[in-house]
C-alpha cells in the first residue's frame, strides 16, 4: 500500500456554479427549543425549560442538499415527507436557496420526521424524534422521479438515515450506474450490501466499526478498509475521524487529512457536510485528493457552528488563506 503524496495542493478552489447532484435519501425537520434553565420541576426531579426562542432547519439528506446549494452548485432533492404542518415547513425552508429543487413527495399515511431538541445555553437536555415509515406506492412514485432527473445530474448522493427513504436503493444504484453517474452513499446499519457498487461510502468511525470491528492499530483498519471496499466493489472509501481527521482508501493507495484544529461546538451534520462537499469538487471536475482535503476544510469550518449548519465557498476560501 503506498501511502499518500501530495503533489502540488490546489491553490484555488474550481467554479460551483454549474455543478449538479442530486440528493435522494431521509429527510427531516430540526426543531430547537432554545431557553434558560432555572427551576426543577415541583412534578418530577427534572429541569424546567423555559422557551425563549424556536428555530427550524432542514435535516437529514435535505441538509445535505441544502449544503451543496450553500456551495453554489445546483441541488436536485428527491425524498418524502408527510402530508403535515412539520412537511410544508420543510418545503418552506428548502424555498428559500434559489439553487435547490425540492421534489417532495407527500405520503398522507405518515408523519414528517421530526428531530426536537431542547437547548438550554447551549447544552442539549433532551430529544425526541416523531417518525414513521413511507408506504411503498410514494416510493414507487419517487423511483420513477429518479429515473426522470438522474441524467441531467453529474453525481448522485443516496443520504441513508435508514428511516425507510431507500428501500428502492439496489434499484437506484443499477440505474445510475447504467447512466454512467458517480454514486456517493452516506451508509447506514450494520449490512453494507446493499450499497455494493458505489462510487464512494463515506462512513464515520462509529459505522464503520460497526460493520468492520474493532482494530488496534492504523495497518488492521487500512486492511479492514481495503477488505470491505474490494467486497463491495467501491471505487473508494471514506472513514471520517473526528479529532484523527479522515481517510481516503483506494486501490493501491491511502490518503490522509489530519483533522483541522479549531474549537468544536457541534458536530451533528458534520457528515452532510462532507459528502455535500465531496459531491460538489467531483461535479467540478475535481479528484478525490484535493476533493478530500477540502471536504476536510468544510467539517472543520462547520462543527465551530451550533446545530445542523452549512458552510459558504467563500468561507472555504478565506480558511484557505486566499
Amino acid at each position: 500500500m503506498g501511502h499518500e503524496s501530495r503533489g502540488q495542493t490546489m491553490s484555488v478552489l474550481p467554479e460551483f456554479g454549474n455543478a449538479k447532484v442530486l440528493v435522494v435519501g431521509d429527510v427531516m425537520l430540526d426543531r430547537y427549543w432554545f431557553g434558560d434553565v432555572n427551576r426543577i420541576s415541583p412534578e418530577a426531579p427534572v429541569p424546567v425549560l423555559k422557551v425563549e426562542r424556536v428555530e427550524e432547519r432542514p435535516g437529514g439528506a435535505a441538509n445535505v442538499a441544502r449544503n451543496i446549494a450553500a456551495l453554489g452548485a445546483q441541488a436536485t432533492l428527491l425524498s418524502v415527507v408527510g402530508d403535515d404542518e412539520a412537511g410544508a415547513c420543510l418545503e418552506k425552508l428548502l424555498g428559500e436557496h434559489n439553487n435547490l429543487t425540492p421534489l417532495l413527495h407527500r405520503d398522507s399515511s405518515i408523519s414528517t420526521i421530526i428531530k426536537l431538541r431542547a437547548i438550554a445555553r447551549h447544552q442539549q437536555l433532551l430529544r425526541l424524534d416523531f417518525e414513521s415509515p413511507p408506504s411503498h406506492e410514494v416510493l414507487n412514485a419517487a423511483l420513477e422521479d429518479f429515473r426522470v432527473q438522474l441524467p441531467l445530474a453529474d453525481v448522485v448522493i443516496l443520504s441513508d438515515y435508514g428511516k425507510g427513504g431507500l428501500a428502492h436503493i439496489a434499484e437506484m444504484m443499477r440505474l445510475a450506474r447504467a447512466c454512467g453517474k458517480p454514486v456517493m452513499v452516506d451508509p447506514k446499519g450494520d449490512d453494507y450490501t446493499r450499497y455494493s457498487g458505489a462510487t464512494l461510502l463515506t462512513p464515520n468511525r462509529s459505522e464503520f466499526r460497526e460493520v468492520a470491528g474493532n482494530w488496534k492499530s492504523e495497518a488492521e483498519l487500512s486492511a479492514k478498509a481495503e477488505k470491505l471496499r474490494k467486497e463491495l466493489q467501491l471505487e473508494a472509501l471514506l472513514v471520517t475521524r473526528s479529532e484523527d481527521g479522515m481517510s481516503l482508501y483506494r486501490a493501491n493507495e491511502i490518503l490522509h487529512e489530519p483533522a483541522q484544529s479549531r474549537e468544536v461546538f457541534d458536530v451533528s451534520g458534520a457528515g452532510d457536510t462532507v459528502i455535500a462537499t465531496l459531491a460538489v469538487m467531483l461535479a467540478s471536475g475535481a479528484g478525490f485528493p484535493d476533493a478530500m482535503r477540502i471536504a476536510n476544510r468544510a467539517a472543520g469550518i462547520v462543527v465551530g457552528k451550533l446545530g445542523t449548519a452549512v458552510v459558504s465557498r467563500e468561507e472555504i476560501i478565506r480558511d484557505m488563506g486566499f
